[in-house]
Parts: structure tokens; sequence; C-alpha cells
């Protein structure tokens, strides 16, 4: 007998909810790819990372930074909150 409920297998993609919420999350998610890259590039230079490859990660800490305090402020009701 199996514990998984076939309901929970079934289910074909995300709500539109989850949709909303991943689209309205987007732009932090996209500069933490960008600080990811900054980051494997200055890693990768080793000792010979430039002042550019630092600075580079240094922005997009501050960006990631910026855009993660907006989306706490600015947080969307969530369902079912008064």
């Amino acid at each position: 007998m199996s514990i998984i409920h076939l309901s929970a297998v079934r289910r074909e993609g995300p709500s539109a909810a989850e949709l909303a919420a991943i689209e309205y999350e987007w732009p932090l998610i996209a500069a933490e790819l960008d600080l990811l890259d900054a980051e494997i590039a200055a890693v990768n230079a080793g000792p010979y990372a430039s002042e550019l490859e630092t600075r580079r990660v240094r922005r997009a800490k501050r960006r990631v930074l910026e855009l993660g305090r907006e989306l706490a402020d600015h947080e969307p009701e969530t369902e079912g909150a008064a």
C-alpha cells in the first residue's frame, strides 16, 4: 500500500497563485542569479580576480539586498489574511 496520495501525484503544475508569486519575485530571482554568476567568476579567477570582478560581486549583492527589501516592504496580501 502506497502512502503517497494519487491526488498529489496527478497535479499538472503550479497553480495560478503560485505562478503569480513566482512572477512577483522574479526580479529578485534574476538578481540572485546575477550574484551567483559574479561569485563564480570571482572564485574561478582566484587570487587573480580583478577589481572589476570584485566590484561586480559587490554591486550584485547590493542589488539583491535592495530587491529583497522592496519585496519585504510590499508583500502582496495572502489569501485568508484579514
